[in-house]
């Protein structure tokens, strides 16, 4: 990807200074008040209070941050990237945001990402629990209109309320439904599994336009088929990524508030990203790391490595 512009200012390298020292951004970035333009902009979300049973993910964009220094982000084979050589990312930092009031929270959330919007091409949002996916939605079509929504998670997360509360981490997706947010021609569930509230959550899920591959359906035909479905799904439709890191197993992320048994490996997830090469993405978050209960920053890391493969898809969806 080539331009008249400045070339981008590049994260610190490895290769000069160690990986564990230097800035404290993702992977290292410059912060966006030292970048001419930004192509995309890594936001924070520090929020948990729609958490319903762990709380702890408002320190999960410090952790993303944190094991990002794990990355060695100068070229990547599977896409054949050299990222932030090609496209202009910097870390915006954290939205501030009301631990206390939650619907306040969510204005906050959507008043910095559309602010961000107007300036960056896109954003990456660092969780956080799965309320902020409702506000960044609101933003996105501001910016992109109605988008494909494809929702990676062990739960479905369209309830329509808990203990009356409307706005929580299980209910981003009915209220953006509600809303008009994304094309219910072109948006889909990944991994979920597990018992249900009731028998008819999947029917009221489907009421709403959301296909779903369950965590069976991608045990029996693998991450190429799973890719694949969603490929069809959404075709050249703008393209919103969701990705709670509890839609991995414990084993691979025992750091989130609601884990769920018999998940996708870090692999699996990994390979089916790497598969919607060319799509076009348009931003996505990364909800759900929750550092207290993570040990060796397993589940950050895969919190940092969804990230950073975002920013990947985005560019080769400009290409």
């Amino acid at each position: 990807m080539t331009d008249s512009r400045t070339p981008p200012i590049e994260p610190v390298s490895g290769t000069v200074v160690p990986r564990y020292a230097g800035p404290s951004t993702f992977c290292r970035l410059p912060e966006l008040r030292d970048v001419p333009y930004c192509d995309v902009a890594i936001l924070g979300a520090p929020f948990d209070s729609g958490t319903s049973y762990r709380p702890g993910a408002r320190f999960g964009p410090q952790a993303i941050r944190q094991a990002s220094r794990h990355l060695r982000y100068n070229f990547h084979p599977a896409y054949d990237t050299e990222p932030f050589r090609e496209i202009q990312v910097a870390d915006a930092g954290d939205v501030a945001c009301n631990p206390f009031n939650i619907d306040e929270a969510i204005s906050q959330i959507e008043a910095a990402a559309t602010e961000l919007l107007d300036s960056a091409g896109s954003v990456i949002c660092l969780g956080g629990d799965h309320t902020i996916a409702l506000p960044l939605l609101r933003a996105v079509n501001k910016r992109h209109g109605t988008v494909a929504l494809v929702h990676f998670d062990a739960h479905l997360d369209t309830w329509d309320t808990y203990f009356g509360a409307p706005y929580t981490h299980g209910t981003p997706f009915r209220r953006a439904s509600e809303e008009g947010l994304f094309d219910d021609d072109a948006s889909m569930h990944v991994g979920i599994r597990g018992p249900l509230y009731s028998s008819e959550d999947l029917a009221r899920d489907a009421e709403l336009g959301f296909r779903v591959v369950h965590c069976d359906e991608l045990e029996k035909e693998g991450p190429d088929h799973v890719a694949q479905r969603i490929r069809e799904r959404v075709g050249d439709a703008p393209l919103y990524l969701s990705i709670d890191v509890d839609v991995l197993d414990p084993a691979h992320a025992p750091g989130t508030g609601t884990p769920e048994l018999a998940g996708l490996t870090s692999r699996e997830l990994v390979n089916i990203l790497r598969g919607l090469k060319g799509l076009n993405v348009v931003g996505g978050d990364v909800v759900e790391v929750a550092p207290a209960y993570d040990h060796a920053e397993i589940t950050a890391l895969a919190g940092a490595t969804v990230a950073f493969e975002m920013v990947n898809l985005i560019l080769c969806g400009r290409r």
